[in-house]
């Protein structure tokens, strides 16, 4: 079974940067994760709903950036590794949230309701 592993969430200052990382595992080694799942991130504060952050699909060479990230965040991918990083930059106090990335099947992606499998959540938090 398809397991994705967040990691690299943390507390950070105003203006800081995280990079988090997304692992895909559970298939063989010849098997290209990414070129059948779009990847997206995700993020939900307290009391609020879950909203779509980015998402990436090398299938489609396409990229998604939420209003509120663009020009801050950049997603990317590392195929051989089957994993995916945001790239969290100038990070605002309304950043603070769970951050979860999900896999979606190309070349779905679009609604949240299409994403199959989901990671565990890391917690970032932007705050002097």
């Amino acid at each position: 079974q398809v397991q994705l592993v967040e990691s690299g969430g943390g507390l950070v200052q105003p203006g800081g940067s995280l990079r988090l990382s997304c692992a895909a595992s559970g298939f063989t080694l010849d098997y290209h994760f990414l070129d059948y799942y779009v990847i997206g991130w995700f993020r939900q504060a307290p009391g609020k709903e879950r909203e779509g952050v980015s998402s990436i699909s090398s299938s489609e060479g396409s990229t998604y950036y939420a209003d509120s990230v663009k020009g801050r965040f950049t997603i990317s991918r590392d195929d051989a590794k089957n994993t995916v990083y945001l790239q969290m930059n100038s990070l605002k106090s309304e950043d603070t949230a769970v951050y979860y990335c999900a896999a979606a099947p190309v070349p779905l992606g679009r609604l949240i309701t299409e994403y199959d499998y989901w990671g565990q959540g890391t917690q970032v938090t932007v705050s002097s």
